[in-house]
């Protein structure tokens, strides 16, 4: 289930590290939604804190366990009407030889009730174990096949221009480059920990990429685009941006008010961009300056 805080400070960067120090969350697991603007005021008079709402999921409540029904044996037992004694006939003269006559009980007879509903559960037939089916051999994962790049050819340039850049960086992964329909150049990178090439939210890639696009294209006539991927790194964070663009877009349909998203690259800004360009009563746009340019969710009718 998803809850928010409201917190405040002097700017909205303020505001948030408040809310993910009192939560102790970090800023990928939170949602945040501006409130009010930071205002500075006239010589101290009518100054605003900026005002931000900060939404996090937190863990369902665990449900309360429903008390076991009573038995129906338990409720025949108590339901049965008990059984009146009979009246005792007073002896016309005390005689010692001859005991008071009790009046017939029925207590006797209330065990002999529930002897008729108890029933003997039946010794269950033996299981015979059977044997487990022999699971089938899953396939093994079928590795990417790469064509040697022509020589002297651009995939070639790519491939030793990212190769002796990577062994700068002490990594032993190969680039591996062709080329697509639209004319892009495709270079993956295949080795083992490519976690550290990735970078956080793919910075250290982006940088590989910079300087092979800025490299390649000195000196060419046109404009040569290189893409530079790791481990489909790229397509898993553009499927990732869109689901969190369309949580965002319901959230402000729902309130009617805008929301501000976390600093973004030019890249991940356009994939927001498109996922919500279709979407009825939203509109995008983005503010502020690198590297703190953000994109904004606002309600349209």
């Amino acid at each position: 289930m998803e809850k928010s805080i409201v917190t405040t400070g002097k700017t909205i960067d303020l505001a948030i590290e408040a809310a993910l120090n009192q939560l102790g969350l970090d800023r990928d697991s939170v949602s945040v939604m501006v409130l009010q603007q930071a205002k500075s005021g006239f010589l101290g008079f009518g100054a605003q804190p900026a005002k931000v709402q900060v939404t996090y999921e937190a863990p369902d409540p665990v449900p309360e366990k429903p008390e076991a029904p009573k038995s129906a044996l338990g409720s025949a037992s108590r339901s049965k009407p008990k059984v009146p004694a009979a009246p005792v006939k007073k002896p016309e003269a005390p005689k010692p030889e001859e005991p008071k006559q009790e009046a017939p009980k029925a207590a006797p007879e209330k065990p002999a009730a529930p002897k008729a509903e108890v029933k003997v559960p039946r010794a269950p037939a033996p299981k015979v174990p059977r044997e487990p089916k022999p699971e089938a051999p899953k396939a093994p994962a079928v590795p990417k096949t790469y064509v040697p790049a022509e020589p002297g050819s651009v995939e070639e340039k790519i491939e030793v221009f990212i190769k002796g850049l990577l062994e700068h960086m002490n990594s032993d992964a190969v680039p591996h480059c062709w080329k697509e329909a639209d004319g892009t150049y495709k270079v993956d990178l295949v080795g083992d920990d490519l976690g550290y090439l990735i970078g956080r939210r793919g910075d250290t890639l982006d940088a590989i990429q910079h300087l092979a696009n800025y490299t390649v294209n000195r000196g060419v006539d046109g404009h040569i685009r290189i893409n530079v991927d790791a481990e489909c790194y790229r397509e898993k964070r553009e499927e990732s941006l869109r689901r969190y663009a369309r949580k965002k877009a319901q959230q402000v349909l729902k309130a009617r008010r805008r929301t501000t998203l976390e600093p973004m690259n030019a890249y991940e800004r356009h994939v927001i961009h498109a996922a919500l360009q279709d979407m009825d009563n939203i509109t995008t746009h983005s503010t502020g300056v690198e590297p703190n340019r953000r994109v904004v969710i606002e309600y349209v009718k």
